[in-house]
């Protein structure tokens, strides 16, 4: 249960109100970026960020917030956090 409070606590941003979710992934986003241009990221994340933000959550972020949900340890709040998860997803591949 410990590993997976971890695990939440560093992406926890995703399983949020899709404001608070655009914040926190532009901030992502922008360090990634200017990490590229200035030579410290091997690849441009233009050319991955949208794909790899669906891949993040279907391979990461749903499954781990439907293991919080199982394990009960947030009470209600999880079926929240994953609902958050679920229609931030959605948004995403929307925009």
């Amino acid at each position: 249960i410990m590993e997976h409070i971890m695990q939440a606590s560093d992406v926890s941003h995703t399983m949020q109100h899709w404001h608070v979710f655009i914040k926190w992934n532009r901030k992502l986003f922008t360090e990634m970026y200017q990490a590229w241009k200035t030579g410290r990221m091997s690849s441009d994340p233009t050319e991955f960020w949208y794909k790899g933000e669906l891949g993040f959550f279907d391979n990461y972020v749903i499954p781990l917030a439907k293991k919080l949900r199982e394990c009960k340890v947030f009470g209600v709040s999880s079926d929240e956090y994953l609902g958050y998860a679920l229609r931030n997803r959605a948004e995403w591949e929307e925009r």
